[in-house]
């Protein structure tokens, strides 16, 4: 025996009546999970954040209680996929222009890792950097050119989190207006 709850609620903007069941509270609340995680993802290079929070934008749209807007959800996507695509490229570019190497990358997200499992204040920032300065050394001899390679790897990085950052935290406010622009079909019980 299953537990099904169905509440019944007219809504007068639309002249129509909306069945909420409880799939789709529990669409709700896993689309609001995807927008904290996409946040999250936006700081960790193994989660893409942005597509992330796409994802938590279709599950809203999937809902019985919210119409499909697809042309909403082709924008979003196409936005969410050019920040994933970027997010690699802002690095490259940081390093490069800086004289780094693939090393100092890889040293980068090696770092970050580091920084945000340690216990050190300001893990997240200085993690990066001295990712990216061990792996300049590793490659290169000269200090001077790992320092500047780290330097321009660390501000790629922080330039490419910047904006997946702003684009999660855009689309969680997406999302919190959708579910204010419904919440008297949404919270009809």
């Amino acid at each position: 025996m299953g537990f099904i709850l169905v509440t019944i609620n007219y809504d007068s903007r639309l002249n129509t009546i909306n069945l909420i069941t409880f799939m789709d509270i529990i669409l709700f609340i896993i689309a609001a999970l995807l927008m904290l995680l996409g946040i999250i993802g936006s700081f960790l290079p193994i989660i893409p954040g942005p597509l992330t929070s796409w994802v938590g934008l279709l599950i809203v749209h999937v809902s019985e209680a919210v119409p499909m807007n697809k042309s909403f959800l082709v924008i979003t996507f196409i936005i969410a996929l050019l920040i994933w695509v970027l997010d690699y490229i802002i690095p490259a570019l940081g390093t490069k222009r800086f004289g780094g190497t693939k090393y100092g990358m890889i040293g980068t997200s090696i770092g970050l890792i580091v920084g945000l499992i340690a216990p050190i204040p300001g893990g997240i920032i200085i993690g990066p950097f001295l990712g990216a300065l061990i792996g300049e050394l590793l490659h290169k001899n000269d200090t001077k050119i790992a320092i500047r390679a780290a330097f321009g790897s660390f501000i790629g990085f922080l330039t490419s989190t910047f904006i997946k950052f702003m684009v999660a935290i855009i689309y969680l406010g997406l999302y919190i207006g959708i579910i204010w622009e419904y919440k008297d079909s949404i919270f009809a019980f």
